[in-house]
């Protein structure tokens, strides 16, 4: 069985390729800062960790162990959001595959194409919910008490 390619269907399966790539571009740069959340998450975590197990305050102690809870919880988040990433990578590479080996062999039926994009879409969309989610879980552990204490201590001059 011989495979012969016109420069002309080539030409034309890289152009309905182009805009899969795009989305791989957008992968690679989410998972880049992802990445580094979760490289600040464990290096954070070795912080609060020998600062738990160097204290004797029973107080420190405590506020230590909420926020490991937390950086674990956080760190479990973009893994997930990770996986889902590579995921989506993997998917939308299946979709160039399929669009490119549709054109050049004349495949008519497309299907396993829009199957894979649509697929490699809903995991960027549910990657990007774990992202946002991890970013509200890491507001939620900030203690803002100090600050209070000190606007109370020193209140603004009037003028």
């Amino acid at each position: 069985m011989s495979v012969v390619i016109d420069m002309a269907t080539a030409t034309h399966s890289v152009q309905l390729a182009v805009a899969p790539v795009f989305l791989l571009t957008a992968v690679a740069g989410m998972i880049g800062a992802v990445a580094g959340r979760l490289a600040r998450i464990i290096d954070r975590a070795r912080v609060v960790e020998d600062m738990v197990r160097g204290s004797q305050e029973a107080q420190t102690i405590e506020r230590g162990l909420t926020e490991l809870l937390y950086l674990r919880r956080r760190g479990r988040i973009a893994n997930v959001s990770i996986g889902l990433l590579t995921l989506c990578g993997f998917l939308i590479g299946l979709t160039i595959v399929f669009l490119f080996m549709g054109q050049a062999w004349g495949v008519e039926e497309q299907l396993f194409a829009v199957i894979s994009f649509l697929l490699g879409v809903l995991t960027f969309l549910a990657a990007l919910g774990c992202f946002l989610w991890e970013t509200v879980l890491a507001t939620q552990l900030l203690n803002f008490h100090v600050l209070e204490m000190h606007c109370s201590a020193h209140p603004p001059a009037k003028s």
